[in-house]
């Protein structure tokens, strides 16, 4: 039996756990009394009352494959303290949310466990009123929990090939896009030739097969058939609108919030997945506001909750294909045909990474080499050798990340060391890790393999000299490439794609300017469009500056209207 917990064994086995962890039989009894209060109809609430005596819990619960979605634990506690239980917890329980209950004297101790323990918050003592300084912050920890729980339901289920490009692609839209699927791969699961039915060999060739909950399948369907299956919205439920905006990374996120908070009628139109680039990165820690780091993912969905709740009209997936202005408007044509008006336009396109020139490297995209931080082939990445190509913040969270599932991580950088691109605090984590190695002045020179990524020949670019190694991953975070071809000649771009906004427009770019003022600061050679984020020339490529444009970029417009 659960020690201390025979009070609640008649709770729905069904229910994800919370397991409050101190002591003090008094204090354990009031935390876990409130907590019960809040959410006893949806989660069962355990108690123990020492380190050790959680531990066991989460061994048993773990045992009988329950799931614990927080746990929450005193501090200061004889033989195994809430940093060191914390820390055990995480081996159990990685994807469990972990909170430490702490004094206001042991902060300093909960600010080191945050890098030591790895826990998403710590809550100071007393609590009281819980709805104030309790609730708010278990909402929070318990609501980004379930974005990322994956039950094993009769959802949607996808039978794929590891090697398979298109398998690769589908299990990245759902995951970016929040929707909860399982994968069999048919090379390892029988289960996945039984979901095939009678004839698999057939079904085979047609692969990826996406099962929906009512019993259909798609067989290899694209991005465009599968949102449309799952009732994403992707035609607009307007013609005109105050604001459109293209792209929904930070920039665009931040820009419909403010937007649509401030009474406009707004439209956010994204090409892939909301969170853009952002939206792939394992954690991001330097973000004000979240000591702990937020997962892009996680940033993401807040965003779009967010957005949603203002009104916010979001559309994914749907691709821009054209513009045009047509006086005080600007006419966006969609992908599909369809075409929408707006006084205001945001571009917030953001930037895609650069492909790997090397020989063999298109071959093998989604197939061993990958962009971006891929996360759903983590997984796959299990006890094996796996090799991040970049010097900068997304790569270098990306080796922390997958760290924790490969046997080794080799990052190959172009020049002669990590610290002129990347954040001091990870440079010095993956120096010390021990998992984690840098070749620098390192390329890749070619991509090896059959049906699928299984080797690299690497050069030294100093010393010109070559090896081989042997590999089935690889993730590149090299270069930006901004998403502008579509726009044509409307706007005005520097040589390399990116969109020039105010004081970056010389006299040249604003030859055909028809206002008696200069262009906004975020404005582009056009009246009334607007743009923010990476996609604008000369922007600082941090999360943070680009929500920041995305915000500030609303004053403008609101001028621009008020002008109208």
């Amino acid at each position: 039996m659960l020690p201390a917990f025979q009070a609640r064994q008649g709770a729905s086995v069904a229910k994800p756990a919370i397991l409050v962890v101190d002591d003090e039989p008094e204090v354990l009894r009031a935390i876990a009394r409130d907590i019960r209060q809040r959410y006893g109809e949806d989660y069962r609430v355990l108690r123990a009352s020492s380190g050790r005596e959680g531990v066991d819990a989460l061994a048993e619960l773990k045992e009988r494959g329950d799931a614990v979605a927080l746990v929450l634990s005193d501090q200061r506690m004889p033989k195994m303290d809430g940093t060191q239980f914390l820390a055990e917890a995480r081996k159990l329980y990685p994807s469990s949310k972990r909170a430490l209950l702490t004094a206001y004297a042991d902060t300093n101790a909960a600010i080191a466990s945050i890098n030591e323990s790895q826990i998403d918050y710590y809550l100071l003592k007393p609590w009281d009123p819980p709805e104030e300084r309790l609730y708010p912050v278990v909402d929070d920890l318990l609501d980004d929990w379930r974005a990322n729980y994956r039950p094993g339901y009769g959802g949607i289920r996808v039978v794929g090939h590891r090697w398979s490009a298109r398998t690769h692609d589908v299990k990245e839209f759902l995951a970016r896009n929040q929707v909860p699927y399982q994968f069999f791969d048919i090379e390892e699961s029988v289960e996945a030739r039984e979901l095939l039915g009678a004839d698999p060999e057939a079904a085979c060739e047609r692969l990826p097969v996406v099962l929906l909950p009512a019993g259909k399948r798609l067989h290899a369907p694209d991005t465009a058939a599968l949102a449309a299956e799952i009732g994403m919205r992707t035609e607009a439920a307007a013609e005109f609108y105050d604001l459109a905006i293209v792209g929904a990374g930070p920039a665009g996120l931040a820009a419909a919030v403010y937007g649509a908070s401030e009474g406009l009628k707004t439209v956010l139109i994204e090409r892939q997945a909301p969170g853009g680039q952002a939206g792939t990165s394992s954690l991001i820690e330097n973000y004000l506001g979240f000591p702990s780091g937020l997962t892009g993912a996680d940033l993401a969905r807040r965003a779009v909750t967010q957005a949603t709740r203002f009104g916010v009209e979001i559309l994914a997936p749907a691709e821009v294909s054209s513009m045009a202005v047509d006086g005080p408007y600007k006419r966006l044509t969609l992908a599909s045909g369809k075409e929408i008006a707006c006084h205001a336009l945001m571009l917030a396109m953001g930037v895609t990474w650069r492909h790997l020139t090397a020989p063999g490297a298109e071959k093998f995209a989604g197939r061993g080499v990958f962009y971006g931080a891929a996360m759903t082939e983590a997984m796959g990445c299990k006890d094996k050798e796996i090799y991040i190509v970049g010097a900068g913040n997304s790569a270098g969270q990306a080796a922390m990340y997958f760290s924790e599932h490969a046997c080794k991580v080799v990052m190959l950088v172009r020049g002669d060391s990590l610290a002129s691109k990347m954040s001091n605090y990870l440079v010095e984590r993956i120096e010390a890790h021990p998992k984690i190695s840098v070749l620098t002045e390192t390329e890749i020179a070619e991509c090896h393999g059959e049906q699928g990524l299984e080797g690299l020949t690497l050069r030294n670019r100093r010393s010109g000299e070559s090896m081989r190694v042997e590999t089935n991953f690889v993730f590149s975070f090299i270069g930006a490439e901004p998403g502008t071809a579509w726009l044509n000649d409307c706007v005005a771009r520097d040589e390399r794609g990116f969109i020039l906004t105010g004081p970056a427009l010389g006299a040249e770019r604003l030859k055909d300017w028809p206002l008696k003022r200069n262009p906004f600061l975020l404005e582009c050679s056009v009246p009334g469009v607007f743009a923010a984020g990476d996609v604008r020339s000369q922007s600082i490529k941090r999360v943070a500056s680009a929500v920041g444009e995305g915000s500030v970029s609303v004053a403008f417009i609101h001028r621009h209207l008020a002008e109208l």
